[in-house]
């Protein structure tokens, strides 16, 4: 079995595939300084909870901290036995290469996130991941990353806000009743939800004006079904698009003469 881990700048989820599905996934705060010991215990004990047995025999990572990788490298070889394919380094090969500038590195979510939408849904298409940081990932018509745009996270938002101005109180992000707020909650809830919705809207119709072709919207990561209430912004919503992503990509390099 392949498992797969996604770790992000907040959180890192392990997921479980038997070739077919998963059958878990598993998340937990990024944190640099978590051994492979301590990493092992934490996945070994909720795995068994989720009667998920644990021959594992090929690890698939992807990570934008780079600091996490060397320890998750240790707990794949000594629980597993086995040498991590890491998305985005020279040995790990894409399905399509990306059409970027010269020297340009690429979130390996990103990467993951382009060739599970192709795989799935076909090319032309933004994905819109709603992560630390809201990207949105532009995918060509044969399955290369061709750009994309990286605008604030929802939650880093209303993190700059609590911290810039003190007398604003920390709020959760949901849709408001109504747009003009009546008080300070929902004057930041609206601002946040109806800020976003605007800059999705907006960033996803400059892209498709200047790609020129028309294309498919995709939103994934945790806030995507939040903001896709009411609004026709997405033509899908992918909960594990990027850990499809993964699975794909382990299949190319899997596969390769």
């Amino acid at each position: 079995m392949l498992l797969a881990i996604d770790c992000g700048n907040t959180n890192t989820v392990f997921s479980v595939w038997n070739g077919s599905e998963f059958l878990c996934s598993i998340r937990t705060s990024t944190h640099h300084g978590r051994t492979a010991d301590a990493y092992f215990t934490w996945f070994s004990t909720l795995a068994k909870h989720y009667g998920v047995p644990l021959d594992i025999t090929d690890v698939v990572i992807s990570s934008t901290v780079p600091r996490v990788v060397f320890n998750l490298r240790v707990f794949s070889d000594r629980f597993f036995n086995c040498r991590p394919l890491v998305v985005g380094k020279p040995d790990c090969a894409l399905p399509v290469d990306p059409r970027v500038d010269n020297g340009v590195a690429i979130g390996p979510d990103r990467l993951a996130n382009v060739a599970g939408c192709h795989d799935r849904y076909g090319g032309d298409a933004v994905v819109v991941d709603f992560g630390t940081a809201t990207n949105f990932d532009v995918v060509s018509e044969d399955g290369a990353y061709i750009g994309g745009v990286i605008a604030p996270g929802v939650n880093l938002s209303l993190e700059a806000l609590g911290k810039g101005a003190a007398a604003l109180p920390h709020v959760d992000v949901t849709q408001p009743e109504k747009v003009i707020g009546t008080n300070t909650v929902g004057c930041i809830q609206s601002g946040v939800f109806w800020g976003y919705i605007g800059l999705i809207d907006g960033i996803v119709q400059r892209i498709k004006s200047e790609y020129g072709r028309p294309m498919k919207v995709i939103g994934t990561g945790g806030l995507a079904p939040l903001f896709a209430q009411g609004e026709m912004l997405f033509d899908e919503i992918d909960y594990d698009l990027t850990m499809h992503g993964l699975t794909v990509i382990h299949e190319h390099n899997k596969n390769l003469p």
